[in-house]
């Protein structure tokens, strides 16, 4: 099977090479045809997000991404939006599951964002008007909507989760966030075996500080989606442990939620889980269960003993050294 690979910038080659000698352990057959993106696209292609690159993922329906860095207020758009746009990758699926030997002051959290990837606030459509003020236009469609509940629905039936809370702010949007709202209780009602329920989104933010045990799947516009994935990954320990997928019907990107660290590009230092964990969701997305699985349990053995951890989990291992003792426990 030949898959999309983007190294990414900065930390993205050190953790992906990790992830690779962990894929193939598993034993999957697995081909990668390796494309340049980001930062060090922009000296031989002119641009962050070559063609070729989308061409590619195209073709080959799936991908596997390293993280790629995007300038706050100035340069380039975000590359990882452009590609959702693109490739109409319009749900966003970002576990958070708490794993032993990981310092977290909560633990048995198992949780799934699952946030709609294409329009809303975060879409980034606005203006300036004048000089002094500046207009964002938050746009949620019926399509929308549906689509990345019932993707939430499947999900947890495919998963054997028992529950999909959808949140919103529809008390003060009624038009969008209402209509996203609307969606998802029409949605849920082709689901009789899973529970179904809503939050304002503010409320939910309390509810998963004080009791994230009582959640399960939560389905939510883009921006929400943003902001409470960063959420739930505090509740495990942060985001070198958060994994994320980009799904849509023709093609789908899996890929680590954080950033590049230029700062500790090469060094070989950086906690690897996050790719790892993304490529485990991979595996499980081409049908690989077994594979996937093993791969979870492995570098949850690893992170519980705590001798070949990287500096973040307690240790001092390599990020090379961290990939090695999850592949001997896979052996």
């Amino acid at each position: 099977m030949l898959i999309t690979l983007i190294p990414g910038d900065g930390i993205g080659p050190d953790i992906t090479a990790a992830t690779l000698k962990v894929l193939e352990a598993t034993g999957v057959k697995l081909e990668w045809e390796k494309m340049i993106a980001g930062e060090n696209a922009i000296e031989e292609y002119g641009t962050p997000l070559p063609q070729e690159v989308i061409d590619s993922i195209r073709k080959n329906k799936i991908a596997l991404k390293g993280p790629l860095t995007t300038p706050i207020g100035t340069g380039f758009r975000s590359i990882n939006v452009a590609l959702r746009k693109e490739l109409d990758l319009f749900a966003n699926l970002r576990p958070a599951r708490s794993i032993k030997g990981v310092q977290s002051r909560y633990d048995k959290v198992d949780l799934v964002v699952v946030r709609e990837n294409t329009e809303d606030l975060y879409a980034g459509i606005e203006h300036m008007v004048g000089e002094d003020a500046a207009e964002s236009i938050k746009i949620i469609t019926r399509k929308g909507s549906e689509r990345v509940v019932r993707f939430a629905f499947d999900y947890a039936v495919k998963t054997n989760r028992k529950k999909v809370t959808a949140v919103h702010k529809a008390n003060i949007m009624k038009c969008t966030d209402g209509l996203f709202l609307e969606c998802a209780r029409e949605v849920a009602r082709d689901y009789p075996q899973v529970e179904f329920e809503d939050r304002l989104i503010d409320n939910m933010c309390m509810q998963l500080v004080q009791k994230p045990q009582d959640y399960d799947i939560m389905v939510m516009p883009n921006l929400y989606g943003d902001i409470v994935s960063d959420l739930c990954a505090g509740l495990v320990g942060g985001l070198g442990m958060a994994p994320g997928a980009n799904i849509g019907e023709e093609a789908s990107i899996f890929e680590p939620v954080h950033g590049s660290a230029p700062k500790y590009a090469g060094m070989d230092k950086v906690n690897p889980s996050a790719m790892i964990l993304s490529a485990s969701l991979m595996l499980e997305h081409l049908g690989e269960m077994k594979a996937a699985k093993r791969i979870i349990e492995a570098l949850e053995s690893v992170i519980a003993e705590g001798k070949h951890v990287t500096y973040d989990l307690g240790g001092d291992a390599q990020t090379s050294q961290m990939a090695e003792a999850i592949v001997s426990r896979m052996q």
